[in-house]
């Protein structure tokens, strides 16, 4: 009796167990064919990030999805829905880098949309225009937002296919508009850059009217620490206005050509600064300097004779070219060490002691 009791325990368990589990399974499969029957009711489209300017709006998402009948969710029963189809149809959107979608439990189809994030705006040599992404993808201009990003003008080509040049700079173009886009201050200096033939970069800041010479879209973060750096030392003290060109694409040196084509002036040399950077301009050699000795007395002697009634006169005449010569040939150490006037440059070199900080020195 007792191994009776126990096996019919055993068998009244057992059973209780499989009609629980068949319960469960019961009332899941007929929870999931009423969600599958019912139908969608909605569509809520949310986009990712802070900023509430975006190229495309939810009612443009929405049309994406219900502009076919086939694929058009609403009214639909759930189980007909091809999720995965959906996605597709949203991320051939220009304007998207990815889509996520999915119905919550009140049957309501949720898209998740990651928007494509401009760095630069492109303008063709045909004036055609378009967005670049960080990775070099191109982006249609949509009417409802212009993006404030880096503009940059007189790109060669309008072709999709890139030649490997143009490749080249089109990479370039991203990563100067990355650069510029992270940091405020020349986010609100540099608004335009300019691509010339031979595809190097210039542009005019907003503070000051000169033209940076950028040169090619490399090293780009010594070149504007440099600038910045030349800023602070040099157009704080001698004005914004002051250069027509400053060329910051040279190593470790800023160029700059002066407005009123008059050469800056240089530094006195002293003992103590005999080794502080100069110009490097071309020094005057020595067969250019006995050249203008030589033509000192040629340009005075003509103009006294038809002049000079008296006869003393003359002696004064020929004293003079040897008063002239006296100057020129003691002022040759002077010549040599100051650069040519026909060349109104000024250059600054970074360093730990600059021309720029001497008393003495009123330009850059």
């Amino acid at each position: 009796m007792g191994k009776t009791a126990n096996i019919l325990k055993r068998i009244v368990t057992v059973s209780l167990w499989a009609a629980g589990v068949i319960g469960f399974v019961v009332l899941l499969v007929a929870a999931v064919q009423d969600t599958d029957a019912r139908k969608c009711k909605s569509i809520v489209v949310k986009f990712e990030g802070e900023d509430d300017n975006f190229f495309i709006g939810s009612k443009d998402i929405k049309s994406l999805v219900t502009r076919d009948k086939r694929t058009n969710p609403i009214g639909k029963p759930i189980s007909e829905i091809n999720i995965r189809e959906l996605e597709a149809i949203v991320d051939k959107e220009p304007w998207v880098k990815n889509s996520e979608i999915y119905i919550d439990n009140g049957q309501r189809l949720n898209i998740k949309v990651a928007q494509r994030e401009p760095v630069a705006r492109v303008f063709t040599f045909s004036g055609n225009s378009y967005y670049l992404d960080v990775t070099g993808e191109h982006i249609p201009v949509s009417s409802r937002y212009a993006a404030r990003v880096p503009v940059f003008t007189g790109f060669p080509t309008d072709a999709a296919k890139l030649q490997p040049a143009d490749s080249l700079l089109n990479r370039q173009i991203v990563e100067l508009g990355t650069y510029i886009g992270k940091d405020p201050f020349w986010m609100a200096q540099v608004e335009q850059l300019m691509i010339t033939p031979d595809r190097k970069f210039e542009f005019v800041p907003k503070l000051g009217d000169q033209v940076i010479v950028f040169g090619e879209g490399t090293d780009i973060e010594k070149k504007f620490t440099k600038l910045l750096a030349f800023y602070k030392e040099g157009l704080n003290k001698v004005g914004w206005n002051k250069y027509s060109r400053i060329n910051i694409a040279f190593e470790n040196e800023v160029v700059c050509t002066r407005k009123d084509g008059v050469p800056p002036l240089q530094p006195i040399i002293a003992k103590d600064s005999i080794n502080l950077p100069v110009v490097d301009e071309k020094p005057i050699s020595d067969e250019e300097d006995a050249s203008a000795v030589a033509a000192a007395p040629v340009v005075a002697t003509p103009a006294p004779k038809p002049a000079a009634p008296v006869k003393e006169k003359p002696k004064e005449v020929a004293a003079k070219p040897k008063a002239k010569a006296q100057p020129v040939k003691k002022s040759r150490k002077e010549n040599e060490a100051a650069p040519a006037k026909q060349q109104p440059k000024a250059v600054y070199k970074p360093g730990n002691k600059s021309v720029n900080t001497s008393k003495k020195q009123t330009t850059p």
